[in-house]
């Protein structure tokens, strides 16, 4: 029996899974008149949010416990807002106290802050400027970007690396962690667009999640994570994933860790007109042939 290698042995004290999850439906979804009156982190869930968080709750238990590994667990961490918390409460009742390492309240992964009281008539002129100007760009008046959200959940990904490398989170190797982040809808497609190196073209041409709906990203057996080890082509589709991107997460299913893949356009060509492939190809275009055997 061959001795496993130190890669292989540093995979089994990563996360098996990352779960991005959307709250459930919260009154502001029901009627955004709610954010004149209540700040936007004490607006409720409504019945019908409730009941999407146990079914989600439910779901991800069957999923995370159909594996050939019984020594599961989970760790969570979660926005600050009521909506959020509430979200987890219900997910929370679908896993025993024994399978829970933690809960994290994450201030980083709150919603994006659209300003103070938000009047309904301005919000709507507010975001149809914000559609000539740009999603990911154009700030909020008193509130921020996409892009400012970027960059707090970069900060957020740096603290979660360290945690993962210190094995704060993952004590026992013979565990399968599954990370349940409960956050909202731009942050969890700007978390994606962080980690699997999106641009911002691609990331306008996301959908937001629906209430309560999650996404996973699971390890392949190189150690890197792919959203298409659970998800179908159809499912990346709806979500605004182009063909080249989908094609990006099924290589990354196999990927091994840091590895780089140089069919991605956007890792390299889409930002030239054409750039050769070596010194020898350059010179022979100066020269005036193509730098191919004839």
């Amino acid at each position: 029996m061959t001795e496993p290698n130190q890669e292989t042995m540093h995979h089994h004290h990563l996360p098996k899974r990352i779960i991005l999850v959307r709250h459930g439906e919260s009154q502001g979804n029901l009627d955004t008149a709610a954010y004149s009156t209540t700040p936007d982190n004490k607006i409720p869930l409504t019945p019908l949010g409730l009941a999407q968080a146990r079914q989600a709750g439910n779901h991800l238990h069957n999923i995370i416990s159909d594996d050939d590994n019984k020594n599961w667990m989970v760790y969570f961490y979660v926005s600050p807002y009521d909506r959020t918390r509430s979200t987890l409460r219900e997910i929370g009742r679908s896993f025993k106290r024994e399978r829970i390492i933690g809960v994290r309240e994450e201030c980083r992964v709150r919603e994006q802050d659209f300003g103070n009281f938000q009047v309904k008539e301005r919000m709507k002129v507010i975001k149809e400027s914000r559609e000539r100007f740009g999603r990911f760009f154009y700030r909020f008046p008193e509130g921020e970007s996409a892009a400012d959200v970027f960059d707090r959940v970069s900060s957020f990904l740096e603290s979660l690396w360290r945690d993962i490398d210190m094995k704060r989170l993952h004590r026992d190797p013979s565990h399968d962690l599954n990370l349940i982040i409960v956050s909202h809808g731009l942050t969890c497609r700007v978390f994606l667009m962080k980690w699997f190196k999106w641009t911002v073209e691609q990331f306008e041409r996301l959908n937001n999640p629906g209430n309560c709906e999650f996404r996973i990203m699971q390890l392949g057996p190189g150690g890197d994570y792919s959203l298409a080890i659970h998800h179908t082509d159809e499912e990346m589709l709806e979500w605004g994933l182009s063909p080249e991107m989908i094609d990006d997460q099924k290589w990354r299913m196999h990927a091994n860790k840091g590895e780089w893949n140089e069919k991605c356009p956007w890792y390299l060509d889409e930002f030239f007109d054409h750039v050769a492939d070596s010194d020898r190809e350059s010179d022979g275009k100066e020269n005036g042939s193509s730098g191919m055997c004839e």
